[in-house]
């Protein structure tokens, strides 16, 4: 007798906490789509800056085999170097006619002359627009 209701206390445990789960899920996952419904995306006031013509967005990149290498190798460049962030990493770089301009938030000024500094060397002097952001001040 002792061990069946000892059994019965232990299946009525077990699903009492699996329903707790449950409902803190939910919850939490209320939560969650609330605090992010609460934020304007960070990047808004940019993307009205794209809707004129006047800087080059990724649509504008080039389809020439020659722009395509060259927008490659920068990408390769930038992504084999460690020490640059995640953000940095992810720059837009958009070729045309062999201009290549650099595009995106980066960490600091260290980033962007680091980035600038790359294409440049690949796609040589007075071929790079570098339009990088930093986000902090060294």
């Amino acid at each position: 007798m002792k061990r069946s209701i000892s059994i019965a206390l232990s299946l009525a445990m077990a699903a009492s906490l699996a329903g707790y789960g449950g409902v803190a899920y939910a919850a939490d996952e209320e939560a969650d789509a609330k605090a992010a419904s609460d934020y304007e995306p960070d990047n808004t006031g940019r993307n009205v800056r794209d809707r004129d013509d006047q800087m080059p967005t990724s649509g504008d990149q080039s389809e020439s085999e020659q722009d395509r290498k060259l927008t490659q190798q920068i990408r390769q460049a930038i992504v084999a170097d460690d020490s640059l962030s995640m953000t940095a990493h992810n720059v837009k770089i958009i070729t045309v006619d062999g201009v290549v301009t650099l595009r995106g938030p980066v960490k600091n000024a260290e980033e962007r002359n680091a980035i600038g500094a790359k294409a440049v060397k690949i796609a040589g002097a007075g071929k790079v627009q570098n339009k990088l952001e930093p986000t902090h001040k060294n």
